[in-house]
């Protein structure tokens, strides 16, 4: 009988976490989850937004073959009848089982989380979530507002709790019941924060005093970033703290203080999520299931922190795409556990201070869209085929391959360099790269550029991350026949990772990239 899977998927979750080398973040109980773990240090998202990533993940397809790069649409309704990753777990014997934001909820999950073809029973949603955008944060006036910045005093929040609390307690006694029931389960736990607002316990503000907390390293708009790539930040701009302070459209900049402060808050909204999920983990120990059961972890795409000038997603910089990702399965990522023995005992933040190093670390590039033939590989289900080339008809394949062959790392040899092309650079036939790619309404920055309407998007940003080159081009894009143009390039990027790792100098217009294009193309 195969393995259980737990599957946490987190909100807009970039990798500031202690296993992917950030030295400012208390995450304890994700750090010691990839001590156990094969922790992937370049994987990206298909497109920065929750929906579309989301959507593309679950069923193994991207964002051109879904058709879902806003929120409007349902896959099976509007591409075609794809399977999903629970989906094909449930068919397999399997009891699926969604807590919190797994589906993006809506018209993209047909308003039902794609319940009853990828879950069991009726999904759970915290009944607090209801509540995230309302006025819950006491400015210093006393008065309520619906602030950004918005740590809070729990007690005193609707029902007394927040809703990644209530997910971790569902998803607790689900695991209790499955125990009970010795039923084989697929869980997936969706995670809200750090999604704006970032509203979460005040205590976890003392972890991160200010002081300690620096701007982002590069928190201009680059010289010859093209004004298409950039995303003006709609989203914070409309809550009540920003709105105050009456920040310049499109670029801005906010106040170097008020900089600081977010970013604080999000370093804070990390270690509640962290809290959160090391309760969770705690809890598959105590029914003793760590070791018969693959726990996943990893978010649907990250979240600008001031890089570029910009705050969000909505972008193809690393950032915005770039994911934390790994994956513990026992007796493979670490020695057999006898049962019984304590995996994933609680760390309080509040008081480890411990540096984990990752079991195994890949610095192989991937992608989220190959999550479901990974998690098809691992827990020993048929890996579903590799998609045609049109697959529109096709209601089981995926369009990312399995990246098990990349969990003994230590196996990952210095490839020679094979093919030289005509250009200075190596064609890279062998080498993984990483798609994503994001919409835009107009080549210049819009009220509505970081999250257009199908009918309204104009441009295409299609964009590939190699272990070397961040390689983007914004082309022509007609919605109505979901057509890309690329001989009508309106502007692109090129950012080479060893030099410019904060892709902050594009060197585009000055380099030949005949390569790039090709494999873009392909």
């Amino acid at each position: 009988d195969g393995m259980n899977v737990l599957f946490i998927v987190v909100d807009d979750l970039r990798p500031v976490l202690g296993c992917y080398g950030d030295k400012l973040v208390k995450s304890p109980n994700i750090d010691q989850l990839a001590s156990q773990s094969i922790v992937f240090s370049n994987a990206y998202a298909q497109q920065a937004v929750c929906a579309p990533s989301r959507v593309s993940f679950l069923t193994g397809r991207r964002p051109d073959t879904t058709r879902l790069y806003d929120f409007y649409s349902y896959w099976r309704v509007h591409a075609g009848n794809y399977s999903t990753v629970p989906q094909y777990f449930k068919e397999n014997g399997y009891v699926t089982l969604s807590v919190g934001k797994v589906f993006h909820p809506g018209v993209s999950s047909n308003y039902s989380d794609d319940y009853p073809y990828s879950w069991s029973i009726p999904p759970f949603h915290p009944s607090t979530e209801k509540y995230e955008n309302d006025k819950t944060c006491r400015g210093k006036d006393g008065k309520l507002y619906a602030n950004l910045v918005c740590p809070v005093d729990v007690t005193e929040m609707p029902s007394g709790t927040l809703p990644d609390i209530q997910s971790t307690e569902e998803a607790i006694r689900l695991l209790n019941v499955m125990k009970t029931n010795k039923q084989k389960f697929f869980l997936a736990v969706g995670y809200h924060k750090p999604h704006i607002p970032l509203r979460y316990p005040q205590e976890f503000l003392k972890l991160y005093p200010l002081e300690n907390i620096t701007l982002a390293p590069d928190p201009w708009v680059p010289e010859k970033l093209p004004s298409v790539a950039y995303n003006p930040w709609m989203d914070i701009r409309q809550r009540d703290d920003v709105e105050a302070l009456n920040v310049s459209f499109p670029y801005g900049p906010l106040p170097d203080d008020f900089q600081r402060q977010i970013r604080q808050s999000y370093y804070a909204a990390v270690s509640y999520l962290d809290m959160q999920v090391g309760l969770l983990l705690n809890a598959l120990d105590d029914v003793g299931l760590s070791n018969s059961t693959i726990v996943v972890f990893t978010a649907d795409h990250g979240w600008s922190l001031g890089e570029h000038g910009e705050w969000a997603k909505y972008s193809n910089f690393d950032v915005a795409t770039r994911v934390p990702l790994m994956f513990y399965v026992p007796g493979m990522t670490t020695s057999s556990v006898s049962q019984g023995e304590r995996v994933f005992p609680y760390l309080d933040p509040f008081s480890h201070i411990l540096s984990l190093v990752p079991q195994g670390r890949s610095k192989k590039v991937v992608e989220l869209v190959s999550l479901f033939s990974t998690l098809a590989e691992l827990a020993g289900l048929q890996v579903p085929p590799v998609c045609p080339e049109t697959s529109f008809h096709v209601a089981l394949c995926t369009e990312g391959a399995s990246i098990v062959r990349y969990f003994n790392p230590s196996e990952e040899k210095v490839e020679e360099e094979k093919d030289v092309c005509d250009d200075t650079y190596r064609c890279f036939n062998e080498e993984p790269v990483a798609f994503s790619q994001y919409p835009r309404p107009a080549d210049t920055p819009q009220w509505n550029s970081d999250k257009p309407k199908l009918k309204d998007i104009r441009i295409m940003g299609y964009s590939m991350r190699t272990i070397d080159y961040r390689y983007t081009v914004w082309v022509q894009f007609n919605p109505n026949n979901f057509s890309a143009n690329f001989e009508d390039v309106h502007a692109g990027e090129l950012y080479v990772v060893e030099t410019d790792p904060n892709q902050d100098y594009n060197i585009y217009n000055n380099t030949s990239h005949g390569c790039f294009f090709k494999k873009i193309l392909g």
